[in-house]
């Protein structure tokens, strides 16, 4: 097999994940988005800000990226896990 130079592709496929936020977090998420309309002059649904901003969120915290430097295993959720509710006690 040939060598390429650009490396296989990371999957690009997006995930639809599906979330119930308090009444004040989506009262905040408003607030934000109408800022957010104001300083940038566009308007930008909640559902199109949430990924950037938990993007940023993750990007900003340094004991979850000195994790993953030291080798944080990858996630990996099987179906059967997602299937089942979180209980809490876990």
């Amino acid at each position: 097999m040939a060598n390429l130079k650009l490396g296989k592709l990371p999957d690009r496929s997006p995930a639809k994940i599906t979330i119930t936020v308090s009444a004040e977090l989506n009262r905040e998420l408003h607030d934000y988005a109408s800022l957010y309309r104001q300083i940038y002059g566009e308007s930008e649904s909640i559902a199109e800000l949430i990924p950037f901003m938990l993007e940023a969120f993750l990007g900003s915290d340094r004991a979850f990226a000195k994790a993953k430097r030291d080798g944080l295993p990858a996630a990996d959720i099987s179906k059967e896990s997602r299937r089942q509710p979180f209980s809490g006690s876990e």
